[in-house]
């Protein structure tokens, strides 16, 4: 009865970001999330109008943004809106929903990118296979089940932390309701959910990361063979965008989790800077780099979004076209 009594007295939590530097927070937050929104909007609109694009890879390119822009909007919005209140505070339930979404999109991502280097595995080393095995009868329930088991999983994790007491503490160190910040407010033992993060770990990060690894080793096996320096180029240009992605998502979490942790009391402030810019750039930055790298190192995204530019342009000069020659009917010079 204590232990209800007292998680039942902890009604919101304060979320305190980067309160000792507000320039910074704004300047980070605002700026990214407009970027967030429009390169990863656009992608996915490019691939969704142009049907040369209605293939796996850019299926799944469309499935990463979607989540980019769904994980950010899950913690963003609430931490620009921290900005027009003194008091940084979430409540408890509230809490718990922006935990469980920013998990499971987290979660959910990391499948895909398997997938789109199983695409690439598939497109190089089996190209007569391709078409059978990546059809769109196997591609779309692919990422219906990745999004399943991310909000499995999320709803797991989230679960188990919101059970647990809260015994007066309820500052969270973060930007949002990030799980691991929750955990250390609980004033009882968190070893089953520490376990039961580290086996959803294993599955949503290791499992991903071994499946990669091994595609890359016979996709290179595979080019090495190809004896045209041309058809090399080709076939690695296809693998450089998401490689790129994958090395700059899988590094961020590497360093998140492997850098040092200083002991000395003196330094503590600093750390606590560094954990949190080290979150960020996963939760934010990491998102709005996607779209780019993509657009950048894809040619036809590159080509379908000039065209999309393009398209928009001369809509627009029609329009001024037409509405100059209403006016000029209207004072009678046509």
């Amino acid at each position: 009865m204590e232990s209800t009594n007292q998680t039942a007295s902890v009604t919101e939590f304060i979320l305190l970001g980067l309160s000792a530097h507000p320039r910074l927070e704004k300047t980070f937050f605002v700026l990214m999330y407009l970027v967030i929104l429009l390169g990863n909007g656009v992608l996915i609109l490019v691939t969704i109008l142009d049907s040369r694009l209605h293939k796996p890879m850019y299926f799944f390119l469309g499935n990463l943004s979607f989540l980019d822009i769904c994980y950010t909007a899950s913690s963003v919005p609430l931490i620009l809106d921290s900005f027009l209140t003194p008091r940084k505070t979430i409540p408890f339930s509230a809490c718990a929903v922006q935990m469980f979404s920013s998990f499971a999109m987290g979660a959910t991502e990391c499948v895909p990118l398997g997938v789109m280097a199983f695409d690439h595995y598939m497109a190089i080393c089996n190209p007569l296979r391709y078409p059978v095995v990546m059809s769109k009868a196997a591609y779309v329930p692919m990422a219906t089940s990745s999004w399943a088991a991310g909000s499995a999983a999320s709803m797991v994790q989230t679960s188990l932390a919101m059970r647990l007491p809260f015994c007066g503490d309820n500052v969270i160190n973060h930007f949002t309701c990030e799980i691991l910040a929750i955990l250390k407010l609980a004033c009882a033992d968190i070893s089953n959910d520490v376990i039961s993060m580290e086996v959803t770990n294993v599955i949503f990060l290791g499992v991903p990361v071994l499946f990669i690894f091994v595609s890359y080793i016979f996709i290179l096996t595979t080019i090495l063979r190809i004896p045209s320096a041309e058809g090399k180029k080709k076939a690695f240009s296809t693998c450089s965008a998401h490689l790129t992605v994958v090395v700059i998502f899988y590094g961020i979490i590497l360093f998140m989790h492997g850098k040092p942790k200083s002991k000395d009391p003196r330094w503590a402030d600093k750390q606590d800077l560094a954990d949190k810019l080290t979150s960020l750039f996963y939760g934010v930055v990491t998102p709005m780099f996607n779209p780019i790298i993509y657009s950048l190192r894809n040619k036809d995204v590159k080509a379908t979004v000039r065209n999309l530019v393009t398209r928009l342009r001369l809509e627009k000069r029609m329009k001024s076209v037409f509405f100059l020659s209403l006016r000029l009917r209207g004072v009678g010079i046509l």
